[in-house]
């Protein structure tokens, strides 16, 4: 199988196994969303600071979606897929959870391997891809500087990742991609932290859910081995066995 070239030097990312078409350098098709909760407005203003940052954006790259990014997949999924938030010249360029960038080669690379998703993935919004009984979502829906949203953008936002929750009516499993997603699917969930701390490989029983927490699949934590692909794909195989054990909850130890 081809795979994709990703450098053999010091800090290189690690090789995948999977070819990835290239991208091109603008994408304004809309995404290819099938369910999961009503967005915020293509102008949402609840964040004053990300609706500046995206209004920046929208002058310097219009071509761009510099949007609150919708999430991807069925409403009807049993799997929920937790990021941060778009990716500057990610997900905001093109419009796709994870679509343009490092995080989503791998992302992707990993449900196709563990059946959740079809089609191949080509780093744009129109490529054809659809995800097989899985939906993803970021807990914060608009771009923010450097990669870092504010506790009150998290808060914010957090009204909408309840929203895909509640509307998921046959959710079995989410992943938590990083802290910051563990923590907002805990709260959306109206749990404490302490009672679910975030850990790679943690799994946390939450009602009739199954929480699983991976750290994200950034580029950042690729290089530098925080996580590797197989401890990517870890996370995945539980939640694959998860889903594949029927409707019954699991306890967490």
């Amino acid at each position: 199988m081809a795979r994709a070239k990703t450098g053999t030097g010091r800090g290189a990312a690690p090789e995948l196994p999977f070819a990835v078409a290239p991208s091109p350098e603008t994408s304004r098709a809309e995404p290819n969303i099938t369910g999961c909760a009503n967005p915020p407005g293509h102008d949402c203003p609840r964040c004053p600071r990300l609706a500046a940052y995206r209004d920046t954006w929208r002058a310097a790259q219009p071509d761009w979606f510099n949007a609150p990014v919708p999430s991807f997949g069925p409403a009807t999924a049993r799997l929920l897929i937790v990021g941060l938030a778009p990716g500057l010249r990610g997900a905001n360029r093109t419009g796709r959870p994870f679509t343009g960038d490092f995080a989503g080669q791998l992302l992707y690379a990993t449900l196709k391997h563990f059946g959740f998703a079809r089609g191949d993935y080509a780093e744009r919004s129109d490529d054809g891809l659809t995800l097989v009984d899985a939906c993803i979502t970021n807990a914060v829906r608009c771009v923010p500087p450097e990669n870092k949203p504010l506790p009150a953008e998290i808060r914010t936002c957090r009204e909408f990742l309840k929203g895909t929750i509640a509307e998921m009516g046959n959710l079995v499993a989410i992943i938590a991609l990083g802290r910051i997603a563990h923590d907002s699917v805990v709260a959306a969930l109206g749990r404490k932290l302490a009672a679910a701390p975030f850990g790679h490989g943690a799994v946390h029983a939450i009602d009739a859910l199954t929480l699983f927490d991976s750290y994200h699949c950034s580029r950042y934590n690729t290089n530098t081995g925080v996580l590797t692909p197989e401890m990517f794909r870890a996370v995945f195989a539980k939640a694959r066995e998860r889903l594949d054990q029927g409707p019954a909850p699991v306890n967490a130890g």
